[in-house]
């Protein structure tokens, strides 16, 4: 200061003291900032180079199913190469056959899967946060956990019948445990620091569910999500190829009792690829709604 006093005069030196003070202020705000691109770009960059790592392999699988039915070593009228399903694949498309058989089947996922959001998560949030409602509860949630799905597809036939609301029930039954389980788990899980200091400011328990409880249990949620997108896709599927008209289930069931199996590897190809996608969009979320950790994650499984 005495420095600047002798250099620049008394307003001078002090205006320049002052805007270093305001610029170590402004320091730690700019590296918050630099810090949070940084790891946005660390985790675009880690999750890019997962999937660019795992492309040599899949393209090994993909090349032997090409090859192996050309060389005889897999019958190709039960296992035609990838070449001929893709053929199918675009003949089913262009056609319009599997867009509509594509969209009944996510529609009945997708409600299944829904009403489970809506049951499992506020559920959850209960049994994770008040022991004594978990104790009540829990019994009858484990019982009806580790009864099959596909064992009561029956029941629920006989109880609704071979029409859509059969199926949306097998649909919700296989995803809501996943995100009951999960989210009982994310919230067990929340740092009890957290909501002592949430209490001491007399958060209420709806303000401390909404900005505590939740927000630390999305990362367990999320995963629940991803396990029961993919029960949801399965069950769904199982049960247009016993009882439906339509669906991708019932596309691989007909295509492989009229020996069109090419046709079938073309709607499994389809699941897959519509499997892969939602579990990419449920990554990309987990990412986006838990960026305030600023933790890098670098797996897309």
């Amino acid at each position: 200061m005495a420095y600047l006093t002798e250099k620049l005069g008394p307003v001078a030196g002090f205006r320049a003291f002052a805007g270093a003070g305001k610029a170590s202020a402004k320091a730690p705000a700019v590296t918050a900032r630099s810090e949070a691109r940084g790891i946005g770009r660390r985790r675009r960059a880690a999750g890019l180079g997962t999937f660019l790592y795992g492309l040599p392999l899949l393209g090994l699988f993909l090349l032997a199913w090409e090859i192996a039915p050309r060389l005889g070593w897999l019958n190709r009228i039960f296992f035609p190469p990838l070449s001929e399903v893709l053929v199918a694949w675009w003949d089913l498309l262009a056609s319009g056959v599997l867009v509509d058989h594509i969209g009944i089947s996510l529609q009945r996922a997708a409600i299944g899967f829904a009403l489970g959001v809506v049951v499992a998560i506020p559920l959850g949030l209960l049994m994770g946060r008040y022991s004594l409602f978990e104790k009540v509860s829990d019994l009858l949630v484990q019982t009806l956990r580790n009864t099959s799905q596909f064992a009561l597809l029956p029941v629920f036939i006989l109880l609704l019948g071979i029409g859509e609301e059969s199926k949306v029930a097998i649909t919700f039954y296989s995803s809501v445990f996943f995100l009951l389980v999960n989210t009982i788990s994310g919230v067990k899980s929340v740092d009890p620091l957290l909501i002592k200091a949430a209490r001491a400011m007399g958060t209420s328990d709806f303000d401390l569910f909404r900005k505590v409880i939740l927000p630390a249990a999305i990362p367990s949620i999320v995963a629940g999500a991803r396990l029961a997108v993919k029960s949801s896709l399965f069950a769904v599927i199982g049960a247009e190829m016993l009882a439906a008209k339509s669906g991708l289930g019932f596309l691989i069931q007909n295509s492989q009792l009229m020996m069109e199996t090419a046709d079938m590897y073309a709607g499994i190809l389809t699941l897959t690829v519509i499997g892969l996608t939602v579990n990419y969009l449920l990554v990309w979320f987990e990412r986006w709604a838990t960026a305030w950790k600023g933790q890098s994650e670098n797996s897309l499984v």
